[in-house]
């Protein structure tokens, strides 16, 4: 009786010890679907609450009896059927009608098709889905006004409060978390995670609320907080394109634009009077036809204009860039150097671009990049991009020769400088009038000869810049003559998830045109179909996009293929059969046969 007491006591101790493991996996689980996010936290947090109640019995020093034990055990089931739901909540699809995601593409390629095969568009038919779902909604209100209240202020919960929308990821300063208001791009020279579009790409690169990395600057950092690369310079350059897009998701959700915090425009209020005595005997240097002091006065200008927006501000209003743009043609490759730097550390301010650019300082910046030290060939394409951030600064640029030049740079210079050239090149031909001077300047073989080097150090850079090229129709024929679709193919397979839709875009524009068929069938022969698959099912949002319309093009093509052979083969079948029977003979003689 007594060895029962024991078991039964041993067992209630077992049942709440996989109680408590129970709570504890349950409290692992987070990141609900948006959808289910409220009851299935409540859920999760009632079960929490129980946990010191099992860690007190459990830690009790007397045993647990048996009736006590009976009445916990049904809880075991209780839970196990909670952390079910709950990783279904966290981990599992949010199409509970169909089984798998492949299903869900599977269906989505057969919707597709069947519409090009009645010989419609699906754009135009979910437009038109789109007006008949809002008509409906509309009538539905005139019925019930008190329904979508709300509907064109701020959206609200169930409960009535307010609901604040989440700020996407990319609008979040890395440092401070919060949503930017002033982004801008440190010069890390690559492409990494934050924000720069185009209509038809998207490239990312590092980026931060203006005051958070002016903040790390100052206590001594010379390197990128979230990917600890060191900086090439300390110029930050405004990011336009992110802060319109911000912009615009705050009109959105109908919240107000964040304000760009101000700064002194002033020069005798942002710098003291011996500051700007200083600036001023440095440009009586500059002026001075010593070679000495020329190179004395630009090197000293150019720490000025590195150090803060306030000397930038001064030394651009004193008078310093016309100055600076003569020096680029110096016989002294460090003056040039010392000049050209000083003109990139300017442009970082907003107004002393529209200076730099009216002041004709273009040839002389593309004289250096072709013709100065390696550092001031750098420092130089560093200019041409911090200018070329204004869309009709790309034209200028571009009408120059600074192409080639940039070209040149990328095949011969060093790591940074193949960084810089490839970071100006790719913002350049953001503009279409520039990517068919970068084709014919010879950028796509070499950019198919980075993609191939086992390093790949220049991986990010040279995708980036092919996606870019391949929207424009000397670019797809470039692309195409270089045989790049092997390369696509095995990007798109085990490539980065940037990379692997950048590839995609490659490919999907590739794909339309000239070079269509040719294209598409490497494609195939290289295996395309199972990365695509993958891709359109695990990508990211974007990567997603191009894997779909590039399977539908693919299985369109698939089939014009499969109905071609099967014409070839019935017509075999056909001549096989004439000849198996004899031709039919008709009554010509050879007189007959012969044109009188």
């Amino acid at each position: 009786m007594e060895e029962k007491d024991k078991g039964s006591m041993a067992a209630g101790e077992a049942v709440v010890r996989r109680l408590a493991e129970a709570v504890e996996e349950i409290a692992a689980i987070s990141e609900y679907r948006n959808a289910y996010r409220k009851p299935l936290c409540s859920l999760a947090r009632r079960i929490r609450l129980l946990a010191p109640m099992f860690d007190e019995l459990g830690d009790g020093r007397e045993p647990i009896p048996e009736p006590v034990a009976r009445t916990l055990a049904p809880l075991e089931d209780a839970f196990a059927a909670a952390k079910d739901l709950l990783r279904l909540g966290s981990e599992g699809s949010k199409i509970f009608l169909l089984v798998t995601i492949c299903d869900l593409m599977q269906e989505s390629l057969a919707l597709h098709e069947m519409v090009f095969a009645s010989g419609g568009d699906p754009g135009e038919n979910i437009e038109k889905m789109s007006m008949l779902l809002k008509k409906i909604k509309d009538f539905v209100q005139t019925q019930n006004p008190e329904m979508g209240t709300h509907s064109d202020s701020k959206p609200f919960l169930l409960d009535g409060k307010p609901k604040v929308p989440i700020v996407p990821d990319d609008f979040r300063c890395p440092i401070s978390l919060e949503l930017m208001k002033d982004p801008v791009i440190v010069a890390t020279g690559q492409c990494g995670p934050c924000i720069t579009f185009t209509d038809d790409f998207l490239t990312y690169m590092q980026t931060y609320e203006r005051t958070c990395i002016e903040k790390w600057l100052a206590s001594g950092h010379d390197t990128c907080p979230k990917t600890q690369q060191r900086l090439s310079n300390a110029s930050l350059t405004p990011n336009y394109v992110l802060r319109s897009l911000i912009e615009q998701w705050c009109e959105a959700n109908g919240m107000d634009p964040p304000k760009c915090p101000s700064r002194p425009t002033n020069p005798s209020s942002a710098c003291s009077s011996s500051e700007l005595a200083n600036i001023d005997a440095l440009l009586c240097k500059l002026s001075s036809p010593n070679l000495d002091d020329q190179l004395t006065a630009a090197g000293e200008l150019r720490l000025l204009a590195k150090r803060n927006v306030d000397n930038r501000i001064c030394i651009a209003r004193a008078g310093a860039i016309p100055l600076l743009k003569n020096l680029l043609s110096s016989e002294s490759s460090r003056t040039q150097e010392h000049a050209v730097t000083a003109l990139l550390n300017l442009s970082i301010h907003d107004d002393n671009k529209a200076k730099i650019i009216s002041s004709g300082a273009i040839p002389g910046i593309v004289h250096v990049l072709r013709d100065g030290s390696m550092e001031a060939r750098e420092n130089a394409a560093a200019t041409l991009f911090s200018l070329s951030v204004v869309d009709e600064y790309k034209v200028t640029v571009g009408a120059s020769e600074a192409i080639p030049a940039l070209v040149s740079l990328l095949s011969e210079g060093t790591h940074r400088g193949k960084k810089d050239a490839a970071t100006a090149l790719f913002n350049l031909c953001i503009y279409q009038g520039n990517k068919g001077k970068a084709v014919r300047a010879g950028l796509v073989p070499l950019v198919m000869g980075l993609l191939a080097e086992p390093a790949e150090s220049m991986l990010d850079e040279s995708m980036a810049i092919l996606a870019l090229l391949s929207s424009h129709p000397e670019g797809k024929s470039a692309i195409a003559a270089a045989q790049a679709v092997p390369l696509l193919v095995e990007m798109i397979a085990n490539g980065s998830p940037r990379n692997r839709e950048n590839a995609a875009a490659t490919l999907l524009n590739l794909s339309d045109g000239e070079q269509q068929l040719g294209a598409m069938a490497a494609a195939q022969e290289c295996g395309i179909m199972g990365p695509l698959q993958e891709l359109a099912i695990g990508g990211t949002e974007r990567g997603k996009r191009k894997a779909v319309q590039l399977l539908e093009r693919m299985n369109g093509f698939l089939v014009q293929q499969h109905e071609a052979y099967a014409q070839a083969e019935a017509s075999t079948r056909t001549q096989g059969h004439i000849h198996a029977h004899g031709e039919p003979r008709t009554n010509v003689t050879c007189a007959d046969s012969v044109d009188t």
